[in-house]
């Protein structure tokens, strides 16, 4: 007997945000666009909220004026993907943001633990092949910050960081869009 072929479905920006507009889903729904596919979130527990409190707070310092630091907000990234990073730093102003999402962030933080390999990797190449500089992954598994920049953007799964370093608590690390600031990486551990 042959084996039979799962067909999958591919949604677009526009058909997320139909489901969301008819009810199918919901606003608050921990579902996230990627590539595609709805992708359900990992849920917090309480060391992932600190770290994205401390994440929070560190850049709102560290970026200043001029900028909004976003807490689990949508990012408009293609047709394809909408994904809700834990934090991203965006130039401008709230109001800026009410006909779509930002296209692009100039940080974006992921808190990761039991979902560190779809941040390594999906969630990499999606920001990666929207340009996003700097991406920093706080990995509460082994407590180190992982710095993800100089993207190369191709085709779908060819966008990936050229620069991948893992940075200890007593290090600090410095935002390329704020480069007079730096951040303690304990500062953004839990």
């Amino acid at each position: 007997m042959a084996e039979s072929t799962i067909r999958t479905r591919r949604w677009t920006r526009r058909e997320y945000s139909r489901l969301i507009d008819v009810g199918v889903l919901h606003e608050d729904d921990p579902i996230e666009l990627l590539e595609g596919r709805l992708v359900v979130a990992e849920p917090q527990h309480t060391p992932h909220a600190t770290a994205i409190d401390l994440a929070g707070e560190a850049l709102r310092q560290a970026f200043g004026a001029g900028w909004r630091v976003r807490i689990q907000l949508p990012l408009g990234l293609g047709p394809d993907s909408e994904p809700e990073p834990d934090v991203a730093v965006v130039r401008g102003d709230a109001r800026d943001f009410l006909a779509d999402h930002p296209a692009t962030a100039a940080l974006v933080v992921e808190v990761s633990d039991a979902g560190l390999e779809l941040d390594r990797r999906l969630k990499a190449r999606i920001y990666a092949r929207a340009r996003v500089t700097d991406y920093w992954i706080v990995n509460l598994v082994d407590r180190v910050v992982e710095v993800h920049r100089d993207p190369i953007a191709a085709r779908r799964r060819r966008s990936r960081y050229r620069d991948v370093t893992a940075m200890a608590a007593r290090e600090r690390l410095v935002p390329l869009a704020a480069p007079f600031s730096s951040i303690l990486i304990a500062d953004l551990l839990p």
